[in-house]
């Protein structure tokens, strides 16, 4: 059965359990889980797992994102992005010089409140249902990390393209509506592509439709990336034959080297093994499961 990643540029107007969906017919897979929702009106990164891949996905979701956003001045709506209903417009007297100033209060360490229409869940209720049943519940605010906000591009009077690379738990249609509030005309999100999801990047994604049209030469399973993708932060260790027979087998086995996380191979066949913690025990030092990703 196929295991891996295939990072798939989410088409506008799909969600990410469409995606899913589709996946699962294309590839002959039940097992396929993403790491990490875009919104419907969203394109972009959407690293999607495969098979024993599955395994991987917690270890990805709190990594940095990257997203190319349209912010239109001028304008709020009830879901702080372009496809709600406008609740105000004011004109907008602001340059290039002015936006840029304020994008500086933006960055670093921030504490934003969730809009109504997410899914967040309160009390057992999603906040996007008690929103569409006309109800605003107050929502404490999170802890988020704009580590860049950049303005790239003036595409008209009111629309601007800004760069954002955020931490995990960022709404940035809320970062547009928050600008706009700041500037003092409104704000709300026309556009965002994700160009980055932790490790996985747009120059590694593939459309659906490539997906589809290699389904039916029966080589779909040739986009999928190792799992060992993931963590290529960490360094490699080799394991003798002997003691890659004991990780299979869930026990710890001793290992020379500086206590940390590794990536741990077969040295006989190359599979990727495991994610490892080396830890030192008295004079010696064992090589403890993380999580597993042999095919059993």
């Amino acid at each position: 059965m196929p295991s891996g990643i295939i990072v798939i540029d989410k088409p506008t107007d799909w969600t990410s359990h469409d995606v899913v969906a589709r996946l699962r017919r294309l590839l002959g897979e039940r097992r396929i889980g993403h790491g990490g929702t875009l919104d419907p009106m969203a394109t972009g990164v959407l690293p999607v797992f495969v098979g024993r891949a599955t395994r991987a996905v917690e270890f990805i979701m709190d990594g940095t994102k990257e997203y190319i956003a349209g912010l239109r001045l001028g304008v709020s709506t009830d879901t702080q992005d372009c496809t709600g209903s406008i609740l105000e417009e004011k004109p907008v007297l602001v340059d290039q010089s002015t936006l840029e100033q304020t994008l500086s209060d933006f960055r670093g360490d921030l504490q934003q409140i969730p809009p109504m229409y997410s899914a967040i869940k309160q009390n057992g209720k999603k906040l996007y249902e008690l929103a569409r049943s006309g109800k605003e519940v107050e929502r404490p605010p999170r802890s988020i990390t704009i580590d860049t906000l950049e303005l790239l591009e003036q595409c008209s009077e009111s629309d601007y393209l800004l760069r954002v690379v955020c931490s995990k738990g960022t709404y940035i249609r809320t970062l547009c509506h928050d600008i706009g509030q700041a500037l003092g005309c409104g704000g709300a999100l026309y556009s965002l592509r994700r160009t980055r999801s932790s490790c996985f990047t747009i120059d590694q994604a593939v459309s659906l439709d490539v997906v589809a049209e290699q389904a039916k030469k029966n080589r779909a399973s040739g986009l999928l990336l190792p799992v060992d993708q993931c963590f290529l932060e960490y360094p490699a260790l080799q394991v003798p034959p002997a003691l890659a027979k004991k990780c299979r087998n869930g026990a710890f086995i001793p290992f020379d080297g500086v206590p940390g996380t590794y990536r741990a191979y077969d040295a006989e066949t190359g599979e990727f093994l495991l994610l490892g913690s080396l830890e030192q025990q008295g004079s010696s030092s064992l090589l403890k499961p993380i999580k597993s990703f042999y095919e059993v």
